[in-house]
């Protein structure tokens, strides 16, 4: 969604159980390949083990296409479309009340959500055109830049989907395992290979990734999603900590630049933030790497339970040591050397602004409101970049937009122009810092509406705040349901959508809230989440009013240099509320 939303069920968090004498393990363990054997073991093993996810594809051109949405197979639908990045969208007029009580084909429209897979958020304005292109034409003008780089599309018919095939791999871009049980999109730096600062470009990793292993049917069998985050730039802008996998660069005393490898992070209703393995993978070996970590993931991760078949399981299980034991010893040919950690992030990780590059022009990052764009929108975005001498565009997790190559020159008519269109590489504090995911506009998992309910909210503080200096980020995520895909426990201000009680005890549109958590930043020097106050709760309407008396209680309220995180950990629950 906006950021990439998916159909498998919420993980579960069970309350802590008595001690009792333990059982005798269940036949078939917990599904691991290596341990337990291949047998499947739930509905969504069997029809992965009947028919690959890849090979929908053909069925998709030569039998779907021509048929119509009521030719589609149900174990297709619901399960290998998404090998091809293809959700059914939420049927509209469904409220948030009856999202868990109805089955998925009751939730689901005849349209899809399509992901268009963008490996570093990286694009040539010619690729911008084609995405513009086929959004204005077949998606009914929609387009959003998730938290994961991609562009998702809405209203999308099964009937168009070759031709739209088509055209996205004319000019290189695809949507190969940008849903699924596989390896997803490869998050890079946003800035790669032009920033001043860079400590290694991770372009060539990226790439090879792709290349050799995106669509290989041997590694399109994971028990779940697998996540990936390559970075070489001191800021560390990919949000490392909460990937399956990630690169992150380093320069090590003897071996030179190359990457630290961390494992095992994920969010969703259980936040686990990955372990630092302390093994430097120099740059010629990445790629062969992270094979072996998604390799270790398919044959030892858990596939009995789908809430409980992420790698951050695994990982939590086995700790740092022996999972980097296992990955050398049965992965790779030979052991990794130590390595350092990274240091400390440098600077924002969002790039918004005008900034040089080592080549001399300038970068440009651009905010939308909360990565909802259109078309329409990414159209002139490509004029307007093309026009200032720029021919590549970058998207990044933070769902903001990058803009290579700028003449210095152009700068000043370059922001102007896309300051018409929606972007601005000025934003309000609060433009800057808010996702929000797709919500129940599209998306079947959630309860309430999140795009718009956060845009004005975006409006509202800009107003009540106006003359307000708000000298430190302060990151406000909305997200539809509990699964996290804006990232919630993650966020100074993270919103998990529900139903609550309004002042007259009727049910409305709400969210929970988490205050305090955060990624390593140039701001906080530890990643952690978020913490809860028993009850509170705020309704939409009432959103903007309440962000509005928590920033000024701490603006008034706070330590010198103290930032959002560390007072709302230290300030007493009134103070929160």
């Amino acid at each position: 969604m906006t950021p990439d939303a998916s159909t498998a069920p919420p993980e579960q968090t069970a309350p802590a159980a008595p001690r009792r004498t333990p059982r005798a393990p269940r036949p078939g363990g917990n599904g691991q390949w290596r341990v337990d054997g291949t047998a499947p073991l739930n509905h969504n093993e069997e029809f992965k083990a009947a028919d690959g996810g890849l090979n929908v594809r053909e069925r998709i051109e030569n039998v779907y296409a021509a048929g119509g949405f009521s030719s589609i197979a149900p174990d297709d639908l619901n399960g290998r479309f998404r090998w091809w990045g293809l959700y059914t969208q939420r049927r509209p007029g469904i409220d948030g009340g009856r999202t868990a009580q109805l089955s998925a084909q009751e939730l689901s429209d005849e349209f899809f959500m399509l992901r268009v897979r963008i490996d570093g958020g990286a694009l040539t304005t010619e690729q911008l055109r084609v995405v513009a292109g086929i959004s204005t034409e077949f998606a009914r003008d929609t387009a959003d830049i998730t938290d994961r780089q991609n562009v998702q599309l809405h209203w999308v018919r099964i009937e168009d989907v070759p031709e739209i095939w088509r055209r996205l791999e004319a000019v290189g871009l695809q949507t190969t395992e940008a849903c699924g049980d596989t390896p997803r999109v490869v998050l890079g730096s946003p800035v790669a290979g032009i920033a001043r600062d860079e400590v290694i470009d991770p372009t060539p990793v990226i790439t090879e990734i792709v290349d050799r292993f995106i669509g290989d049917p041997e590694l399109a069998n994971l028990p779940r999603k697998f996540k990936t985050a390559v970075t070489g730039h001191p800021s560390q802008d990919v949000v490392h900590e909460i990937n399956d996998i990630s690169l992150v660069g380093v320069v090590h005393p003897e071996l030179g630049p190359g990457y630290d490898l961390w494992v095992g992070g994920g969010l969703s209703t259980s936040a686990h933030l990955a372990q630092r393995l302390g093994a430097f993978v120099p740059p010629e070996r990445a790629a062969e790497v992270w094979q072996a970590v998604v390799r270790v993931f398919r044959d030892y991760g858990y596939r009995r339970l789908r809430n409980k078949a992420r790698l951050k399981y695994l990982v939590a299980d086995w700790g740092a040591e022996r999972f980097r034991q296992v990955l050398e010893t049965e992965y790779l040919d030979r052991a990794l050397p130590d390595g350092p950690p990274p240091p400390a992030p440098s600077g924002r990780g969002d790039h918004v602004g005008v900034h040089e590059q080592k080549d001399g022009r300038c970068y440009v990052g651009l905010s939308p409101t909360v990565g909802r764009v259109s078309g329409t929108v990414l159209r002139d975005l490509a004029d307007a970049a093309e026009a200032a001498g720029s021919g590549r565009v970058r998207f990044t997790p933070h769902q903001k937009v990058v803009v290579l190559d700028v003449d210095p020159a152009r700068v000043p008519e370059f922001t102007a122009r896309v300051e018409d269109i929606g972007l601005t590489a000025h934003p309000s504090p609060f433009r800057r810092t808010t996702i929000a995911c797709t919500g129940i506009e599209f998306c079947k998992l959630a309860i309430v509406e999140t795009k718009d309910t956060a845009t004005r909210a975006i409006e509202e503080l800009e107003r009540r705040l106006a003359g307000v200096e708000i000298d430190t980020p302060i990151t406000l995520h909305v997200n539809g349901c509990p699964n996290s895909c804006a990232r919630i426990q993650t966020a100074d201000i993270g919103l998990k959508g529900q139903l609550v009680q309004d002042g007259h005890g009727e049910q409305v549109a709400g969210f929970q809230v988490h205050l305090g958590g955060g990624l390593a930043s140039a701001d906080r020097a530890e990643p952690g989440v978020g913490r809860t106050v028993r009850g509170l709760k705020v309704t939409a309407t009432a959103l903007p009013e309440y962000v509005e008396r928590l920033v000024r209680r701490y603006l008034e309220t706070r330590e010198p240099r103290e930032t959002f995180a560390a007072w709302a950990h230290r300030s007493d629950e009134e103070a929160l509320r």
